[in-house]
């Protein structure tokens, strides 16, 4: 009898865990339009050319900003999921449309090139700063050695005794 209520138990336990994950999962999506808005509005660009994020395009009588805004709130408002209104922005005006370049095919590029470059980068200067490290005396003409400090302080010395008029 005990046996049967552990096992009761555990499927119920069970079962409330698939529902909570169940309803976490499916309402991940779910937030306020104006936070959808702004989230999907920043990860767009304006089509004017002008280089800015779409909610942040601020020029005077801009053609594209407005209507883009428009649909993006439209297509909120219709209940499509992010990607898909991503997808639909960018089969109408093109992959530039992007403020940031997709994770798949040769977009990954975009992604990976600036750590390769900056590995390439510290390595160069590790390679520079060792070579200037391990560079040899420099020869002087004529096969002469070089002069420490002492006998340097030395002729010193010994040119002013002999210029002492």
């Amino acid at each position: 009898m005990q046996m049967m209520s552990r096992s009761n138990n555990v499927l119920r336990r069970g079962l409330h865990c698939a529902v909570l994950c169940l309803a976490v999962f499916g309402l991940v999506g779910a937030g306020d339009p104006a936070s959808r808005f702004n989230a999907l509005g920043h990860q767009l660009m304006c089509i004017c050319s002008c280089g800015q994020v779409l909610l942040e395009c601020n020029h005077v009588g801009c053609p594209d900003s407005d209507g883009m805004r428009n649909e993006l709130s439209a297509a909120i408002a219709r209940g499509d999921n992010d990607s898909l209104i991503l997808q639909g922005f960018v089969q109408k005006y093109g992959p530039t449309v992007l403020a940031a370049p997709t994770t798949k095919g040769f977009d990954r590029t975009a992604w990976i090139m600036p750590f390769v470059a900056l590995v390439l980068g510290f390595g160069v200067v590790v390679l520079v700063v060792r070579a200037w490290k391990n560079r040899p005396e420099p020869a002087i003409a004529g096969g002469l050695r070089p002069t420490s400090s002492a006998e340097l302080d030395q002729f010193r010395e010994q040119a002013r005794k002999e210029t002492d008029l």
